[in-house]
């Protein structure tokens, strides 16, 4: 997928643009008077949802479902200056069909810092949880991680406080996570979480007040993982036999068998929590399987990303080297657009 920028707006008239310049110049003012004034946490939260929005259109190809529920998702949660509850979105589908690089814009068009904000956590089990058989201590740990904001492999490392010892953790909790509640935390590879980790993010996922009782409610919370990715191809792969267009396939189609196809997996970091059962999660998020002309955009993208001119050979070349399935069909890119980068790389 192509590299994450800043330049996408879609400006409307002069006049449009001139009112755009001072509605912002007069917010900016308002808001770095605020944050000159003291230390506040949400300083760091500037949402840019046009420029989402237009990135998500212009770079994500083949994902009509998952730029509406997104873009829907977060223009609701945004606006809304007291939510409910926490935003829980759950990206799943095929390799390479583009759920880390959403994840990657929403950092970016979320948070000033983007992925390297203070407010922005990325956690992977292969890396921050490699011992299944140390899942307890995992737990404490992450629970430090959620209200300190430090850096949990660091954690990991034996650099953290001896939580065994602290005799009241839930008021340690409560008083660090209240500190910021306008907080981003990324879970990737949720297909290889050790079960029963995310038992303890439960309670920070509800609209309950009375659990900690912080700000827990403006942050938000996104996993991504691939399973229901063969359910997703399957619906996909039918539509396409059917002679239907893949945008006509609907929510509806697809978010009965995600949910069972995560259910059914003992080895998924939802398995035994709770979370998809109590219907925590306000969008689970599809991204169809790349059909050949998409991994052809993921191309152009990329060589322009690289300030290079669109080369008919190179294209035909990446395309030439990329498996598709079903065998019969030859339907649907095996990597989506994941390699796309590096096969460039090799013909250019």
């Amino acid at each position: 997928m192509a590299a994450v920028t800043r330049s996408c707006r879609p400006w409307g008239s002069l006049l449009g643009l001139l009112g755009l310049v001072s509605a912002a110049a007069a917010a900016w003012d308002l808001a770095s008077l605020r944050c000159n004034l003291g230390a506040f946490c949400e300083c760091d939260f500037r949402p840019d949802l046009p420029g989402l929005e237009c990135d998500l259109a212009q770079h994500l190809a083949g994902q009509h479902l998952a730029k509406a529920l997104v873009v829907k998702a977060l223009k609701s949660f945004v606006r809304d200056p007291a939510p409910t509850k926490p935003l829980v979105l759950s990206l799943h589908g095929w390799t390479g069909t583009g759920k880390s690089y959403v994840s990657s814009l929403l950092a970016h068009y979320l948070f000033q810092g983007g992925l390297r904000s203070p407010r922005v956590h990325h956690f992977s089990p292969v890396i921050h949880f490699p011992h299944p058989s140390h899942i307890e201590r995992y737990k404490i740990l992450f629970m430090e991680h959620l209200c300190l904001s430090d850096n949990l492999h660091c954690c990991l490392a034996g650099n953290a406080p001896n939580l065994w010892l602290r005799k009241d953790l839930k008021s340690w909790v409560q008083g660090n996570l209240t500190a910021c509640g306008r907080s981003l935390f990324l879970f990737d590879e949720m297909d290889k979480m050790p079960p029963g980790l995310m038992e303890v993010l439960r309670p920070f996922l509800g609209s309950s007040w009375v659990v900690y009782g912080t700000n827990y409610r403006k942050a938000i919370f996104i996993f991504i993982s691939n399973t229901g990715g063969e359910q997703i191809n399957q619906v996909a792969l039918e539509a396409w036999r059917s002679r239907r267009d893949r945008e006509e396939i609907l929510l509806q189609e697809l978010e009965p068998v995600i949910s069972r196809a995560v259910l059914d997996n003992p080895h998924h970091g939802f398995s035994h929590s709770g979370i998809m059962e109590e219907r925590l999660l306000d969008a689970v998020v599809p991204f169809l399987p790349l059909q050949r002309h998409h991994v052809r955009h993921c191309v152009l993208n990329e060589l322009a990303q690289l300030g290079l001119e669109p080369r008919d050979e190179v294209v035909q070349a990446v395309l030439d080297s990329t498996t598709f399935f079903p065998e019969d069909e030859q339907l649907f890119s095996s990597n989506g657009c994941k390699t796309v980068a590096s096969r460039i790389s090799f013909f250019l």
